[in-house]
C-alpha cells in the first residue's frame, strides 16, 4: 500500500493540544503498522504563536495541501472570524480532486466557510454547535456524537474527540488492527485490561453548561 500524505493545517494562535491530535495518530511508523508522510502547513507567514505561550516554525505553506491524501484542520482560533480565503481555496480545491478533508473541533467551521458542509451532516463542539448551526444553516449540525463521517469530508467534535477521529481515519483504511495498536500504544499498555466500546461508542451526551472557550 502506498505511504498515504497527511496534511495538518497550522495557524497562528493555535491550541497545541489540537495540533497534536492528528500529528499523535500519524507521525510515527512502527513495524507492521502503516506509514504515512505526515506535512504541518500554515496558513499564515511567520511563526505561529500557540495558546500556551510559545511559537511553532513551520516549513510548508499551503501549497503542501495540492499533494495531499488527506487534509486536516485541527481547529480554528475564532469562530466568528472567516479563515483566510487562500485557504479556503486550497480545500475546496483538494475536495475537487478526491482529497479527504477533515475538520476536527471548530475546524468545522473552516470547511462550512468553504462550503464543503453544504448539505451535509456534520459536528463540532458541543458548546459552539447551536452557533455553528445558526452560522450554517446549509449544514445539518449533531452535536451528540464524536466524529461523523460524509464520505470524503468528516468532522469532529471537541478537543479530544479529534483522537476518536483520527483513529476511525486509521481503522477505515487500514483495519481495526492497526488503529487498535496505535490505540493501544496512546493509551493502554498490553498487560492492561481493556474495555471494549460499544458500536455506538461515537456517541455522547455534552454537558448541559457552557464553558467560555472549547480549550
Amino acid at each position: 500500500m502506498p505511504k498515504q500524505v497527511i496534511t495538518v493545517v497550522a495557524f497562528d494562535r493555535i491550541c497545541p493540544f489540537h495540533l497534536s491530535a492528528p500529528c499523535v495518530v500519524f507521525a510515527e511508523s512502527y513495524p507492521g503498522e502503516p506509514e504515512f508522510q505526515l506535512l504541518v502547513c500554515a496558513a499564515e507567514e511567520g511563526p505561529l504563536s500557540t495558546t500556551a505561550g510559545f511559537s511553532v516554525s513551520v516549513r510548508h505553506g499551503l501549497e503542501a495541501i495540492a499533494a495531499a491524501d488527506t487534509v486536516i484542520v485541527p481547529s480554528w482560533r475564532d469562530a466568528e472570524e472567516r479563515p483566510p480565503e487562500a485557504l479556503l481555496a486550497a480545500l475546496v480545491a483538494a475536495h475537487r480532486r478526491g482529497a479527504q478533508v477533515v475538520g476536527l473541533c471548530l475546524g468545522a467551521y473552516v470547511l462550512a466557510a468553504a462550503g464543503l458542509l453544504d448539505g451535509r451532516r456534520a459536528t463540532t463542539h458541543w458548546a459552539f454547535a447551536a452557533d455553528f448551526a445558526r452560522r450554517y444553516p446549509a449544514v445539518r449540525v449533531d452535536a451528540d456524537v464524536l466524529y461523523i463521517d460524509e464520505g470524503n469530508v468528516l468532522t469532529s467534535a471537541g478537543t479530544a474527540a479529534a483522537i476518536d477521529c483520527c483513529l476511525y481515519m486509521l481503522r477505515q483504511r487500514y483495519g481495526a488492527r492497526a488503529a487498535n495498536r496505535v490505540a493501544r500504544r496512546l493509551v493502554v499498555p498490553p498487560t492492561a485490561r481493556v474495555v471494549r466500546r460499544s458500536s455506538s461508542s461515537n456517541r455522547y451526551r455534552p454537558p448541559r453548561t457552557t464553558p467560555a472557550s472549547p480549550t
